[in-house]
């Protein structure tokens, strides 16, 4: 079977528009999360989350083609071009036929929906936009992706709610390993931060109501929690089989080694409080890895700041690891950037490469006090040097979707 690697990678966040940005914000434990600006919050619950800034889709992509993508689609590309550039890939040079792209949405284009249903009420049904459903179904991200680079392979736009960009990558790896492509550009997006999706969130008491505190309101593990932070972005790597990234001299970043997937079969939202199914996708994913528990280095958890998600993972890392899970650092980068739902697995993906490369794991911020049922190491407020050579990225989501992805630091 084909070894797996990462030569590429693309963000965009609250923390940043690059991935050097986003990796200097994360490890200096700086908060993405602000008051929303993109519209009115008088009448809304919730009046933060971590929004994009500094992005300019007429800037980048001129204002014709800017107005046939739903944001969603906007970020997808815009990652994609920063993980394909530094892959150093010449399209001239590759078979196409073996390239595909593996990116979903949980939401899609949930703003051009909204506005296309402003237009129905105020000017009829002949006013409606026929590129509407284009713009707005989930897999439009890696179809332009796909259409862009002429890529010719096999297209996936997994929908697996705020596991996907680890079901993209994990399922890429699948792909890979087996032979069927070379290189697959994989991750997830999400433009969701909108007023409809807000005041859902909110009524359903899932989300954080800490207005006056932007910084402090995403804070997994702390017994102050209250809620998650939605937030926005997307991220996407660049995976190769080992063999034609040797081919290229392509610089190698890290190597995916291991993929585990499950469904609790339990709950439309609420996860079981044993985490039964994530500690599952984490055993499955060492089995792939072909690892021992005592082998993993550090978690990234998915780690949303709800309380009974944080428990339940807990619970799970300690099923998984037994005495390994006080010894592993845990980190949960949402603190700082919020929960980018469908595009959250892919960020932290890129963020666990970042750690593995540097040695450097990003801090839990936010973790003042401990909730008691929450008691591992989990690098709180401050980064943290260590020697990691291995890694484990949990992303699970609504409807039961667990997936892990273990990753390693490159090495012949």
């Amino acid at each position: 079977m084909e070894r797996v690697v990462i030569t590429g990678m693309g963000i965009i966040s609250p923390l940043g528009n690059d991935v050097e940005t986003f990796w200097s914000q994360l490890i200096q434990g700086q908060s993405g999360i602000s008051h929303i600006e993109a519209f009115d919050t008088t009448k809304q619950k919730v009046k933060i989350a971590g929004s994009v800034r500094n992005f300019d889709p007429i800037e980048r992509f001129g204002l014709k083609e800017a107005r046939r993508m739903d944001r969603f689609c906007q970020f997808a590309l815009a990652a994609a071009d920063e993980a394909f550039n530094s892959s150093g890939l010449q399209l001239d040079q590759i078979n196409r036929e073996r390239m595909g792209v593996y990116i979903g949405s949980g939401i899609g284009g949930i703003q051009t929906l909204m506005n296309q249903s402003a237009t129905l009420s105020s000017r009829g049904p002949e006013r409606i936009s026929p590129t509407l459903v284009p713009m707005m179904i989930p897999n439009m991200a890696a179809a332009l992706v796909s259409i862009k680079y002429g890529a010719l392979g096999s297209s996936l736009a997994p929908v697996t709610a705020c596991s996907i960009g680890n079901t993209a990558i994990g399922e890429a790896f699948f792909n890979i390993q087996a032979g069927r492509s070379d290189i697959i550009l994989a991750g997830g997006t999400e433009a969701a931060i909108t007023d409809i999706s807000l005041a859902s969130f909110a009524n359903a008491t899932a989300l954080s109501t800490r207005n006056d505190q932007p910084l402090q309101a995403s804070r997994p593990f702390d017994a102050g929690r209250d809620g998650f932070v939605m937030a926005e972005g997307a991220g996407i790597v660049v995976l190769e089989s080992l063999t034609h990234a040797l081919r290229r001299n392509a610089v190698i970043l890290g190597e995916v080694i291991g993929y585990g997937a499950s469904s609790d079969a339990y709950h439309m939202v609420a996860t079981p409080a044993d985490g039964h199914g994530a500690a599952r996708a984490m055993n499955l994913a060492l089995a792939e890895a072909y690892l021992s528990p005592d082998q993993i280095d550090v978690i990234s958890a998915h780690a949303t700041s709800t309380e009974i998600g944080d428990r339940s993972e807990t619970a799970a890392i300690k099923h998984v690891f037994g005495p390994d899970a006080y010894r592993i650092p845990v980190t949960a980068n949402k603190s700082m950037t919020g929960h980018m739902l469908g595009a959250s697995g892919g960020a932290e993906a890129i963020a666990l490469v970042k750690t593995l490369q540097e040695g450097i794991i990003p801090p839990t911020i936010n973790l003042d006090t401990p909730d008691p049922a929450c008691d591992l190491d989990y690098v709180p407020n401050q980064a943290r040097r260590a020697d990691v050579r291995i890694g484990m990225s949990n992303s699970f989501g609504f409807g039961g979707h667990n997936s892990a992805i273990v990753m390693k630091k490159f090495e012949m």
